[in-house]
This record gives structure tokens, C-alpha cells and sequence, in this order.
């Protein structure tokens, strides 16, 4: 059952941007009453991927209608090559995930084992605000040695980590830096909740060594919220205006945990940024598969250019230079503002080697079918800077390699922070006189690698 839904398809692309629909409003759908949902459901996935799948005309040849959608969907990827595109059970869920409201404690945490040893334990690399963490006493750097009263080991911290998904209590360590010792804190008893994160963490102005440096903490890109689409961005707009009032001359930008989201606020903040860009700039460029950039003009050579923005600080950083803190989380939009702005000013890479997707990806749901609950996230474009240059899929490698887990965690804004601490060395040029402690750690795994929205690139609505 599988028909041509080109003009009608497409044509909602180019409207909405983030949603699909197989609907002609000219006449009632034509149901076939013997197929059974999921060979409706996989009807759906085929003829959407056979039209705005980047990789089209590489798509490999599906198994059975009647399988399990997930399983249907992926056995349609070119992989390895595609390592990206994903289906969601839930389309609501994708969404609000996107735009930062889940299901969730108000901690992200780091796990670590030891070399020879079989413990394990967690260390907290920030909370939320607005969750239940917030009216506990739990801050980044404390240590996590035991989940619902069990000390964490390599068999079972797995299993452990997932319980944090109900109700759990956290034994937590915490470092005392006057006795230069751990110390044992209260145990912490959370109920996740649903709630809308913030992406704009922290923000800070800094005078040190006749520096004006600006530090900016921002976890995931986002526009708004339900309520008010582009609160996020407007946060990000005062924060600049008032790093302008400041006359900052040295921004270092903190995308170490941001693994993406939405291409608009990338475009809002790489504005912010820019040296003297207009809207005449082209801050990147998008293509789509040959078939949609062949038929549909307007999607033939799509360019979105920097927004004329009165906060925007370029012209006043020396040297014409941002440092952007990294690391392997640091994914898709955020590497698109390293990209995008690399043609326009020196963008000066301090942590590890980001993530390397030069892809995007548009949700799409089926508002034809209510029963079909499922939301896709296929790759649908890739991303290009003003000179065209694409190539990133092995990351963006540092000018100084710097790995936060070889020191204890120090609070983000700490001027001895270890990444914060390396930027503003070379900004000012003297050393820091900080005294710290080597780890001799392995990382295990992070929460953030299990988030929605790691390594998403969302493309925003495009206009005909």
C-alpha cells in the first residue's frame, strides 16, 4: 500500500518543518481495513523514509510488514554509515524530550571505576533547577557510593543507575576543602518528576589579569517552552546584553555537556557571536536528498543566514577569537556553531574531541492515524558552513586536549575548575597557581548519553 505523497508531504516540510503528515485535505483517507496496525504503521515508515531520508536512494530493502515497527524501521538505515536516525515509541514524548521536559531526578552523573578494583561510583556533574533536586543538598563534585543502600560495583551499577528512574535514595560523599577529605553526607531520597529543564545553566563575568572574560554554561539547544516558544532564546539574548554592558573582551563558551537540539537556537546564538554579521551572512547551508532538492525548488539551495542581533559582542573579543569548552558529548548543533563560525573568527577548542555529526533530522508523526502513536526522527539534510566545508563526522579536535575526569570535579564557574582553569590560562597567559590532584579513573558511562536529545540536530521550519 504504498503511494506517491510527494506533493502533500513535502509540502507540509517546507510549512512546518517538525511535523508529518500523510493527510490530503481534499478527501477522507482510504483505509484498507485488512492490514493490521503495524503493517499501517510500517506503510507509513516506508513511504515517509522513501521520500525525505537523506541516504534515499541507499535505502536498504525492508523486512516484513508485519514486524515490529522498530525493527521494521531500522532494517531500512544505510549503516553503518547512518548512525543516527532513530524511532520513538511515543511522538509526545520525542518532543517534549527535545525541549527539555522528561522524567527526571534533577542530577546528571558520571560513573567511574577504578583500575583493579571492582567498585564503582558516581560523581554528580550538575543539577537542575526547578527539580527535586533543587531543595536537596546535593552539588556537583559529590559522589555517589551507593543507590537504595547497595554500594555500587561493575556487576550491578547498571541495574542501579536504572533504578533512579523511580524513587531511590543516593548515598553521597563530599569533599572538604579544608580537611582535604571526603566526608559522608545525609543519605538523599528523590522522586523523579516531570519538568522543563533550562538549558541556559550559568553565566558569569570575570575580571582577571585586566581581562574582561565572559563564561557561558549552555546545556542543550532549545527555543522555549509550550507557553512561551522562544523563552530560551530571549535568556540567551539578556545574557549577552548583559555581557555587552559589561564590555567583556573574551568569551569562552561551556558546551562540554551539550550534545544538541534545535538548529533556530543555534542560529540565535552563534548571532550573538559573530563578528559584525548581518543578515546578509550565511551562517550554514542545507541540503536535502536529490529527490526533494530536484523537484521542490525552494529546497534546492537552502541557506540560513545570522540574525541582526543589538547584543551580539563580536567586534569587541580580542583577537577575533571564542574558546569553546568540548568534549565527546559536545554533538551536532553545538558542532554546527564551532563550524559556522569558524569562517567569520578563530573558534579556539579546549577539551576532548566532539561527537562529529554534520546531519540533521526533522520529527515526524502520522496525524492521519491515531492509533500510530510512534514519532520518527530520521536523518533528512546535512549541514555546511559558508565555504562549504562539511567534514566533521570524526569530530572537531581540540587545540589543547583537556579530560575534566583526570581531576575531582570543581564546581562549573570555579576559576579552578581544570577546563574553565586552561581557557583562562591562555587568555591571560600566566598559569594558574591552582594545586590539584591527579585521578587514576575509568569512565563507565554518563546520564547524559541517554537523553533524547544527544546528538540530535533538529532542523526548524523552513518557509516556501
Amino acid at each position: 500500500m504504498k503511494s506517491s505523497l510527494f506533493s502533500r508531504s513535502l509540502l507540509l516540510i517546507i510549512l512546518s518543518g517538525l511535523l508529518w503528515s500523510c493527510k490530503d485535505d481534499d478527501k477522507d483517507p482510504v483505509v484498507d481495513s485488512e492490514l493490521t496496525l503495524e503493517e499501517e504503521i510500517n506503510n507509513w515508515i516506508f513511504d515517509v523514509m522513501d521520500e525525505v531520508y537523506y541516504w534515499r536512494l541507499n535505502m536498504k530493502t525492508p523486512i516484513a510488514e508485519t514486524s515490529d515497527p522498530t525493527a521494521y524501521f531500522n532494517s531500512l538505515l544505510y549503516t553503518p554509515t547512518d548512525r543516527f536516525s532513530v524511532i520513538y515509541p511515543d511522538y509526545q514524548e520525542l518532543i517534549n524530550s527535545l525541549q527539555g521536559i522528561s522524567l527526571d531526578p534533577g542530577y546528571e552523573a558520571k560513573w567511574y571505576g577504578l583500575p583493579d578494583s571492582d567498585d564503582v561510583y558516581g560523581e554528580v556533574i550538575y543539577t537542575k533547577k526547578n527539580s527535586p533536586t533543587s531543595s536537596k543538598d546535593l552539588k556537583r563534585g559529590d559522589v555517589i557510593i551507593a543507590i537504595n543502600g547497595i554500594g555500587l560495583t561493575r556487576s550491578n551499577f547498571s541495574e542501579l543507575r536504572g533504578q533512579a528512574e523511580q524513587t531511590h535514595t543516593i548515598t553521597t560523599l563530599r569533599f572538604n576543602e579544608e580537611t582535604s577529605a571526603y566526608e559522608e553526607m545525609p543519605d538523599i531520597s528523590l522522586t523523579p518528576i516531570q519538568f522543563s529543564e533550562d538549558p541556559n545553566f550559568l553565566d558569569s563575568v570575570y575580571t582577571i589579569n585586566n581581562q574582561k572574560i565572559g563564561y557561558v554554561v549552555y546545556n542543550f539547544f532549545a527555543p522555549g517552552t509550550s507557553a512561551d516558544s522562544i523563552k530560551y532564546d530571549k535568556e540567551m539574548d539578556a545574557v549577552f546584553a548583559k555581557m555587552k554592558a559589561a564590555n567583556i573582551n573574551n568569551l569562552v563558551l561551556d558546551l562540554r555537556y551539550n550534545g544538541g537540539g534545535y538548529v533556530s537556537s543555534a542560529v540565535n546564538l552563534a548571532s550573538l557571536i559573530g563578528p559584525g554579521v548581518t543578515s546578509s551572512d550565511i551562517f550554514s547551508k542545507t541540503k536535502y536528498n536529490q529527490y526533494i532538492m530536484t523537484n521542490i525548488p525552494s529546497l534546492s539551495n537552502v541557506q540560513r543566514t545570522f540574525l541582526e542581533k543589538s547584543q551580539n559582542i563580536g567586534n569587541t573579543l580580542s583577537g577575533n577569537r571564542i574558546y569553546v569548552l568540548t568534549s565527546s558529548g559536545t554533538a551536532s548543533a553545538s558542532e554546527l556553531i564551532i563550524n559556522g563560525l569558524k569562517p567569520y573568527m578563530e573558534v579556539f577548542l579546549i577539551g576532548g574531541v566532539t561527537y562529529g555529526k554534520n546531519v540533521g533530522s526533522i520529527a515526524i508523526e502520522d496525524e492521519e492515524n491515531p492509533e500510530n502513536s510512534y514519532g520518527l526522527l530520521p536523518i533528512v539534510t546535512q549541514s555546511f558552513n559558508s565555504l562549504d566545508q562539511s567534514d566533521y563526522t570524526s569530530g572537531f579536535t581540540p587545540n589543547i586536549a583537556i579530560n575534566e575526569n583526570t581531576e575531582r570535579l570543581r564546581e562549573l564557574g570555579d576559576i579552578n575548575e581544570i577546563m574553565f582553569r586552561t581557557a583562562i590560562e591562555q587568555i591571560t597567559g600566566v598559569p594558574s597557581s591552582a594545586r590539584v590532584t591527579k585521578l587514576d579513573r575509568i569512565e563507565l558511562a554518563n546520564t547524559l548519553e541517554g537523553k533524547t536529545r544527544m546528538g540530535q540536530m533538529i532542523e526548524s521550519p523552513i518557509k516556501k
